[in-house]
């Protein structure tokens, strides 16, 4: 049974780069990559939705970012996890636990 491409919930996104970036600071592809490797090869971050969101995150406080250089000695912005976007994190995973199990309790009913 192969490994099908799935689309993430409008939002979730967000919650996932989050999550991601609590490890530590990394740049854009990294940030994809451990997604993927995260959700067992089941969640895959395009860069058309991967850095619009990362701005997005940057615009509201939640990462900030920097320049660096990558393991392949090359130019990259590398993000990290502000003490309000840790707060935001913890907020999504709760309200994502809590609407988690009201569909879970929905699709479980005969």
């Amino acid at each position: 049974m192969g490994k099908e491409k799935t689309d993430l919930l409008q939002g979730t996104l967000d919650m996932l780069i989050l999550k991601a970036l609590k490890l530590g600071s990394m740049h854009g592809f990294g940030i994809s990559v451990l997604i993927r490797q995260m959700s067992r090869e089941v969640l895959q971050v395009e860069q058309g939705s991967l850095y619009p969101a990362l701005y997005r995150l940057e615009g509201r406080g939640w990462i900030i970012s920097e320049w660096g250089t990558s393991e392949n000695n090359r130019k990259a912005k590398f993000y990290k996890l502000t003490p309000a976007g840790r707060k935001q994190l913890l907020d999504e995973t709760s309200n994502w636990e809590r609407l988690s199990t009201a569909i879970n309790l929905v699709l479980r009913t005969n």
